[in-house]
C-alpha cells in the first residue's frame, strides 16, 4: 500500500494559503483522478486524525490522508495511520508547501530533513524516520509578488494572491503527475 498525505489546515479560513497546498495537491489528484473513472470518497477518521479515502490504482492500494490535526502536529496523524496498516516510512509520501523554493517550484525527493517547515518536523519526530517521499511545493514570493518583510508566520497563513494562484495551479497539476508517476 501507498500512503499519501497531503498537509495543511482544516477548515474554511485556511481554504486558499500557501500552507494547504498538500490539501490543495491532493483535491487536483482527486480530480486527475475522476478523469480516469476512479471515484474517491472522503471519510473522517477521528481514531485517525484524518480524513482518508482508500482505492486502487494500476494494481496498487493506495491511501490518501489529510490530516484533521493542527499542521505542527501532523505526525500524530501520520504515526497512527502507519501503526494501524502496519506501513513503513518507506510506502510513505508527503506532499507539502516549501518556503524555501520559489512560487510554483516542485522538487521530489527520497528522503531528508524537515528544513524549516513544523508539520514535516512532527511527522520525523513522530515516525522516527526521515526516509520517506516527499513533494515539495513552492510558495516563497516575497519580494516578488508579496511584500518583502512579510514574517514566515503569516506568510504561510496567507492566501495566495490572484497572479500567485494562477502559478500555484500549474504547479498543483505538475505535483498530480508526479504522484502518479509514483505509482506507476
Amino acid at each position: 500500500m501507498k500512503i499519501i498525505v497531503g498537509l495543511g489546515n482544516i477548515g474554511e479560513k485556511y481554504l486558499k494559503t500557501r500552507h494547504n497546498c498538500g490539501f490543495l495537491a491532493l483535491d487536483q489528484f482527486e480530480m486527475d483522478m475522476e478523469k480516469e473513472n476512479i471515484e474517491l470518497k472522503w471519510k473522517k477518521d477521528k481514531k485517525m486524525k484524518a480524513y482518508i479515502t482508500k482505492f486502487d490504482y494500476k494494481g496498487e492500494t493506495v491511501l490518501l490522508v489529510k490530516p484533521t490535526t493542527l499542521m505542527n502536529l501532523s505526525g500524530e496523524a501520520v504515526s497512527k495511520i502507519l501503526n494501524f496498516y502496519k506501513e513503513k516510512p518507506e510506502n510513505l509520501i508527503v506532499i507539502y508547501d516549501d518556503i524555501d523554493l520559489p512560487l510554483g517550484t516542485i522538487r521530489c525527493k527520497d528522503s531528508g530533513s524537515a528544513g524549516t517547515h513544523n508539520g514535516m518536523k512532527s511527522i520525523i519526530q513522530e515516525i522516527g524516520s526521515k526516509d520517506f517521499k516527499r513533494i515539495r511545493i513552492g510558495i516563497e514570493s516575497r519580494g516578488e509578488l508579496t511584500p518583502a518583510q512579510q514574517d514566515l508566520h503569516s506568510f504561510v497563513l496567507s492566501d495566495f494572491t490572484e497572479n500567485e494562484f494562477s502559478m500555484i495551479f500549474e504547479a498543483l497539476k505538475d505535483a498530480s503527475t508526479k504522484l502518479k508517476e509514483t505509482l506507476a
